[in-house]
């Protein structure tokens, strides 16, 4: 038979496990940007719209996105929360250190969300879009399933751009 203590046990180590995995990616994606100007940051490198200071900046509104859905239900996630594509681009005035900050304080806050829920099983209804099933929900497992995945794909980006940048990788 399992104790209510074991339960709790299991879901902490869970969600330890899965911040420890996030916390990893994280790191690949903030030293592929170091040593980086601020120009070096928002230049383009490749045919895409990618820069590497955009990447960071998407990575950060999909996180916080994510974990507003968490909080309350949030539709941030269909809408995007705002003009997806100055997500990928550093702006005039913007500096790396600002982005990584950001970045640094999404990361603390899902940190301390997820560490602070009583299950990773809560789940939620998706809002209405395209790219989610009718009637779908996600829970916060699920959750932070996907801005892992998403954060080790871009992460994967990042090299790739900063490799043509000036030949510098993640890793190696």
């Amino acid at each position: 038979m399992t104790t209510t203590h074991e339960t709790a046990t299991t879901a902490t180590a869970e969600a330890e496990t899965l911040l420890e995995a996030l916390a990893t990616q994280r790191f690949f994606l903030r030293h592929t940007v170091r040593d980086l100007t601020d120009e070096q940051a928002g230049r383009r490198t490749t045919a895409s719209e990618l820069c590497l200071g955009g990447l960071i900046k998407h990575v950060t509104v999909v996180e916080n996105a994510w974990m507003d859905f968490v909080v309350d239900g949030t539709d941030t996630v269909a809408t995007g929360g705002g003009n997806w594509e100055e997500h990928f681009r550093m702006s005039a005035g913007e500096t790396l250190a600002d982005v990584l900050a950001g970045y640094e304080e999404a990361a603390r806050r899902t940190e301390e969300i997820v560490r602070g829920l009583p299950d990773l099983g809560v789940s939620r209804p998706l809002p209405e879009a395209p790219w989610f099933k009718p009637g779908e929900r996600w829970s916060a497992r699920r959750v932070l399933i996907h801005i892992l995945a998403e954060t080790a794909q871009h992460s994967g980006h990042a090299d790739i751009i900063r490799e043509s940048l000036d030949g510098a990788k993640t890793m190696g």
